[in-house]
């Protein structure tokens, strides 16, 4: 089991990029960490809705924005304690750090691969031997 660290997810937040299994447009969910060491879903960009598409209605405060062609829901505030997804090849999912670079999650994990996000801390020393860093 590979493990991948990144001090840049821990201040800034990250984004899970993949392809909707009906619409078949891309699909980008913003993260970051809660007050509390919980991950945040806490925006979410599409093109189109499908199944699995959050509704703003369905979250107080939650404010739902149209750009050109595009959707935003904000202020989703979704605290989880953590994110585990399966590396899907069709959905191309993709990683990226506040650096606009994104990293596919097929180059970093074998296809149909389940992983799990989540706020751990580690010891210097973990973090640097035996642990492959991305970030």
């Amino acid at each position: 089991m590979q493990h991948y660290y990144s001090r840049q997810a821990y201040k800034d937040g990250f984004v899970i990029s993949y392809t909707h299994s009906v619409n078949k447009g891309r699909v980008h969910d913003y993260y970051r960490l809660c007050g509390n060491k919980r991950l945040e879903l806490y925006q979410t960009d599409f093109v189109s809705y499908g199944a699995g598409i959050p509704e703003a209605e369905e979250t107080p405060g939650a404010v739902f924005e149209v750009n050109g062609d595009n959707y935003s829901i904000k202020n989703l505030n979704r605290c989880l304690d953590r994110l585990v997804m399966a590396v899907g090849l069709i959905a191309n999912h993709s990683i990226s750090f506040g650096d606009s670079r994104e990293y596919k999650m097929t180059s970093l994990f074998p296809a149909q691969t389940s992983i799990v996000f989540e706020y751990k801390k580690i010891s210097l020393a973990a973090y640097a031997f035996g642990k492959k860093i991305k970030g």
